[in-house]
């Protein structure tokens, strides 16, 4: 919470920083394609970023920066995220540079910021100088755990006009209790998550919810007036955000039920969903909007932190397999609410269902993966 007198400099440091770290990307790109390394941009690089009035650890900053992004594409390439050899979309990322937005976050370590938790206050480096006694605000858990368990490294924000420190806490894990039995969760876009115990978390409030807000963008982005665009910026991340607190409160639910009753978490391992997935083309940014991978890294480190076990399993067919006889096939589920064995006739809600094989399954798969270790033969 920067006052009149320090929001100047930081609002002229960040762009700064990031014209700087274009041009150290472009540096890079000409000399070493998407190899460039620490090592050798710092050599090309250094002298220019310390002319252009960057202190040395802000200058060490951007060149890290620059050559992690590189890493970063590097990988994404290597694992096929940009898809094939032939695809535009990796042809246009190894074709040009890479580039920073003018306010993209940007590092800052202890050299370069430091905490007084106690008057809630940060002095920070800038191209000005040292700016001291900057105000911020958190909440009272925020800024325990801020005092407890920050380390390394945090990010300068500029978002929608605020200014936001990014810190990373390393948080001690409890160690995990051995799990009575597990809670199956599955995971959807009519229920956001349905547990093996028959729990169901529906998600149309949520569907509707989104629905509006689309009908909403559309109507203000139709008008192309001043005030509509004002609108559209202010509207920015809100559905995100809503979706976000909506995650969170079906995450502490799944695992606060797991932590009293001793058991653990099981979910379905759902990677490569809009890859897999085929639905009609007025759905299709609906599903590929629906945050199924939040949710479940929600209650994954929810559950770390809790002490809950937590284990991901095969997820082939779970809503088509009778928990009872074991039948397989597209059959047992008519309907997208329902299933029926056609084999011992067993039936009930699909997603309860789903659930129970995922519970199921992760029995077998926790006694696999904490089997002890052979004996050696002598």
């Amino acid at each position: 919470m920067p006052d009149a007198a320090q929001a100047p400099a930081l609002e002229r440091t960040l762009p700064a920083i990031n014209d700087a770290a274009n041009w150290a990307s472009e540096v890079a790109f000409e000399h070493f394609g998407l190899k460039g390394s620490v090592r050798e941009l710092r050599k090309l690089c250094y002298g220019e970023l310390k002319a252009r009035g960057f202190g040395a650890q802000a200058a060490q900053h951007i060149i890290k920066r620059v050559a992690d992004a590189y890493t970063a594409l590097r990988a994404n390439i290597r694992v096929g995220n940009l898809g094939s050899e032939k695809s535009k979309r990796r042809r246009k990322a190894e074709s040009k540079p890479i580039v920073f937005r003018p306010h993209a976050a940007h590092t800052y370590d202890d050299r370069c910021l430091s905490w007084n938790y106690d008057a809630q206050t940060v002095s920070i480096w800038t191209l000005d100088g040292r700016v001291r006694n900057v105000r911020f605000a958190c909440s009272p858990d925020a800024l325990k755990e801020l005092a407890e368990h920050r380390q390394g490294e945090s990010d300068l924000v500029f978002r929608d006009g605020k200014w936001f420190l990014i810190a990373t806490c390393e948080v001690p894990e409890p160690e995990a209790f051995k799990p009575k039995d597990f809670i199956g969760v599955d995971r959807g876009v009519v229920n956001l998550a349905t547990t093996s115990d028959g729990d169901n978390h529906q998600g149309r409030r949520l569907g509707r919810y989104r629905r509006w807000q689309a009908r909403k963008r559309a109507e203000l982005q139709a008008r192309q007036t001043r005030s509509a665009k004002q609108l559209l910026r202010k509207r920015a991340r809100k559905e995100a955000r809503h979706a976000t607190h909506v995650n969170h409160k079906v995450a502490k639910e799944v695992v606060a039920v797991a932590q009293r009753t001793e058991r653990g978490v099981a979910l379905e391992e759902l990677q490569g969903i809009r890859e897999r997935v085929t639905v009609p083309r007025d759905q299709r940014a609906r599903l590929s909007s629906w945050p199924f991978h939040q949710l479940g890294a929600f209650i994954a480190y929810k559950a770390r932190r809790a002490g809950v076990p937590f284990i991901e399993v095969d997820p082939a067919y779970t809503s088509q397999r009778c928990p009872r006889c074991g039948h397989t096939e597209r059959g047992n589920r008519p309907t997208r609410d329902h299933f029926h064995c056609r084999r011992c006739g067993l039936a009930g809600p699909a997603d309860v269902v789903a659930g129970v094989n995922v519970r199921t399954r992760a029995r077998s798969a926790w006694v696999f993966v904490n089997m002890p270790d052979p004996v050696p033969a002598i």
